[in-house]
């Protein structure tokens, strides 16, 4: 393949690709740089393209890897972290204060219902196991096929479809236990709180019964309900909504939160 052809397709899925990084590192300016990367290893290593599968998927293959070897080093977050996160913002109010900041100040800080279960949905996937988060990410919000996605992660055939559908068994899990939009159980009234904390005008039921999610719930199961959430998180790139840098803020630093809460090992 020659080096144009290879910047003329690269360029088309390069939206796909950047989102596809962040929603792995959750972190804007380390995926900027691993997008960066990505491209200077597969243009280094394009005479190595043997055809046996689209540029698009031999370049996910790379920046899979890359982004594996960014995140070895780690921790994986905990199905607590968000409430730990929670803690950490009701015992320190310069942290709430700091969102309002950038709710206040920034061209993309605001709060959009849609936009934060799309951010959510980031959060609890990354309580997954990461090779589980991959093969999802990539078969449900990026359609790529099971046998690409062997090629993208050198997992089996069984290994890719066992860890879509551990995948998904953990997240009908998760959030039938958490989310309060769909379960009155669930613990988690943060879509509706931070609505009324940021959109004080606005209606938090009338704002959420918009959401297609929330006005099928009754006639769905948990799994179909899941399938509703992944739709919209297909329809919404993270890094271009309008509440884009609020969540990046959130994203970036909730790990640390978390942690700052847990007892000391000493």
């Amino acid at each position: 393949m020659s080096k144009s052809l290879f910047e003329k397709e690269f360029i088309e899925f390069q939206g796909q690709l950047e989102s596809y990084i962040y929603r792995l590192i959750g972190h804007r300016e380390e995926t900027q740089d691993l997008v960066q990367d990505t491209y200077i290893k597969a243009l280094d290593k394009l005479s190595t393209f043997k055809g046996n599968s689209s540029i698009k998927t031999w370049v996910f293959a790379i920046a899979t890897n890359l982004s594996k070897d960014s995140l070895r080093a780690r921790q994986r977050w905990g199905e607590d972290w968000m409430d730990l996160v929670r803690d950490a913002h009701v015992n320190n109010k310069d942290l709430l204060a700091k969102k309002f900041q950038i709710a206040e100040s920034s061209p993309h800080g605001a709060y959009v219902m849609k936009e934060h279960l799309n951010y959510c949905f980031t959060c609890v996937s990354k309580t997954l196991l990461l090779k589980n988060q991959i093969c999802l990410w990539l078969k449900e919000v990026y359609d790529f096929k099971v046998s690409e996605i062997m090629m993208i992660t050198a997992l089996s055939e069984g290994k890719v479809k066992h860890a879509i559908a551990e995948s998904r068994k953990d997240l009908v899990r998760i959030f039938k236990g958490k989310c309060a939009l769909i379960n009155k159980k669930g613990v988690c009234s943060q879509c509706t709180g931070l609505n009324n904390i940021f959109n004080p005008d606005q209606n938090t039921q009338i704002e959420s019964n918009k959401l297609k999610l929330i006005k099928e719930q009754k006639s769905k199961t948990y799994d179909q309900l899941l399938d509703l959430r992944l739709q919209m998180v297909k329809s919404l790139n993270p890094l271009e909504g309008e509440g884009r840098d609020l969540h990046n803020y959130l994203l970036e630093n909730s790990p640390d939160w978390a942690l700052s809460q847990m007892p000391s090992e000493d």
